[in-house]
């Protein structure tokens, strides 16, 4: 379908939200694979989704390389080539390029356009787009690959608009290079995308003053060249590999866990640990004891190894205890990895202050004054300060459904999801790596392919049947969120306090586990059996809404 440029009103078989992983993905799918005409909008000017704004010093993939990528075409995996174990951002957005290109997917997407409001329409059983460019569409099914981690976390210092220097956002970065020679750099915020700035940037920063809240328990990345041969292997075996990796909690074929921290000797235990440690990735947390997400005592082992490791590389000793959690279990928040994160607070040009007990008071226009009254002089100030995660890029959509029900106020005490991809009175409003799916604690372009498929699969059914609408039922509905609730419980994850695992990272947000923790097979598995018993759980209505 060629797409117009002029405002006005169009309409589609599908509209597709986003053109990352997910947003790529579904327009193959439903346009390629069942012939539909499909329209992608992204605000972004090109492909690329989260790796298109997340473009700081350091951003790099924390799954590896051969298994962050797509498996639904053999000749794809055969033609890449990827030349880090763990590959850095432009990579990662160099393969999507690649990918559009080689799929013509770039013509059925609506670049630097963004869609304001979503409503369904019951009478004509369609969703009604609205764009900031003014355009109306209208579609009976909407895949939103909007992304989990797509909205950055706003800015709540205040005076930061006060400020004189250069803000910048770890989420949304300049696109031209930024020169930190010479210059007096602040950071708040210590997860996964702070950890891997401030190894960067420390390296070339007159100074760098990081403003950490929580210390986090950051091991090693591992990451080095791709060896060819080791390349070579892995695709002579991808269909095997794959399958390994679909049928593991996190999407990778790791096999080497044993069953408990608890079972072993002191001795034993601390030889896992350094074997997980030195070969890096997560193989620390997801494939060194079973328990250890599980078990208080199992998980106290691994963090306190952590805390081990930090004192050995941390000269310091009070600024080794600052980075030391204490008050979280391990892997209750997304384990950031790291290559030289610890080593750059040995320089003399790095200084680690500790905002949960000197809170930021307020940025000023020469830097930022902590509640003591000290103000510390900053040039640039970068915001690391996370995501509104799961929820937050959906709502960002302002979706209303039937009866004029509001997607947020469906939502107000938490997401509420069947099999974490449909809400109940949304229909045919397919959300990829939705709220209580496995979504971020997967591999996630296999989860992506797996709630497309799924979602293809539900909009084939429809058609093939004469039918035009599916949504959950309230009474499955209710019952998901129970399960992933009572799941949530069976772990540590309510333990941890501010983590964006749970939503209360984002003031006022609700305290509810925003993943599904039976891991990826038994979810796989649960998908598979609802379709096979006709769409369990699901209303299937003709498209005038007469029950079929």
């Amino acid at each position: 379908m060629t797409i117009s440029t002029s405002t006005t009103q169009r309409q589609a078989d599908a509209i597709v939200v986003g053109a990352g992983f997910a947003g790529l993905y579904a327009v193959h799918a439903l346009r390629d694979k069942m012939g539909l005409d499909v329209v992608a909008f992204d605000a972004a000017d090109d492909v690329g989704g989260t790796w298109y704004w997340n473009r700081y010093p350091g951003a790099r993939v924390d799954i590896e390389s051969v298994h962050y990528s797509y498996s639904f075409d053999d000749a794809l995996q055969q033609e890449w080539r990827w030349s880090e174990r763990f590959c850095a951002q432009p990579e990662i957005l160099a393969y999507l390029e690649h990918v559009a290109e080689r799929y013509d997917l770039r013509r059925s997407i609506r670049f630097k356009t963004r869609i304001t409001s979503l409503t369904w329409d019951d009478e004509a059983s369609v969703w009604v787009a609205t764009t900031d460019a003014g355009d109306t569409w209208r579609a009976p099914h909407v895949v939103s690959g909007a992304g989990n981690l797509s909205v950055p976390k706003k800015p709540d210092f205040p005076g930061i608009e006060k400020f004189a220097g250069q803000v910048l956002m770890t989420g949304n970065w300049p696109h031209h290079e930024v020169c930190f020679t010479g210059k007096r750099v602040g950071i708040i915020g210590v997860g996964s995308s702070g950890i891997q700035a401030i190894s960067e940037i420390a390296k070339t920063a007159d100074h760098l003053t990081v403003f950490q809240r929580t210390p986090n328990y950051a091991t090693p990345i591992g990451n080095e060249l791709l060896d060819p041969a080791e390349e070579a292997d892995y695709k002579a075996n991808y269909q095997a590999i794959r399958e390994a990796s679909r049928n593991h909690f996190l999407g990778v074929p790791y096999q080497d866990a044993q069953p408990s921290a608890l079972a072993v000797s002191a001795q034993e235990r601390r030889a896992v640990f350094d074997d997980r440690w030195n070969r890096g990735g997560f193989r620390l947390f997801i494939d060194s004891f079973a328990d250890i997400l599980f078990d208080k005592r199992a998980n106290d082992t691994a963090a306190e190894y952590i805390r081990e490791r930090i004192r050995e590389r941390v000269k310091d000793p009070a600024t080794a205890e600052l980075l030391s959690p204490t008050d979280y279990p391990y892997g209750t928040k997304r384990p950031p990895l790291e290559t030289d994160y610890y080593e750059a607070y040995n320089r003399p040009n790095v200084t680690l202050l500790d905002v949960r007990t000197n809170t930021v008071k307020a940025v000023m226009p020469k830097g930022v004054e902590l509640s003591d009254g000290t103000l510390h002089e900053l040039d640039v100030l970068i915001l690391a300060t996370g995501f509104d995660a799961c929820t937050g890029p959906l709502l960002a959509l302002n979706i209303t459904g039937r009866n004029g029900l509001r997607l947020a106020d469906h939502w107000a005490h938490g997401p509420q999801t069947y099999l974490g991809l449909m809400s109940a009175g949304f229909p045919n409003l397919f959300m990829i790596t939705g709220p209580q799916s496995p979504s971020v604690l997967y591999n996630m372009p296999l989860a992506i392919e797996d709630h497309v498929d799924l979602s293809c699969e539900a909009i084939a059914y429809l058609r093939k049947e004469g039918l035009g609408v599916i949504e959950p039922t309230p009474e499955a509905e209710q019952a998901w969120v129970a399960h992933t609730n009572e799941l949530a419980q069976h772990t540590l994850l309510p333990e941890s306090k501010t983590s964006w695992y749970m939503g209360d990272n984002i003031p006022g947000k609700p305290r509810r586990v925003l993943v599904y923790l039976g891991g990826a097979p038994n979810y796989r598995a649960k998908c598979e059996a609802t379709v096979k018993a006709g769409w369990e759980g699901f209303s299937l209505t003709a498209a005038e809404g007469a029950l079929a």
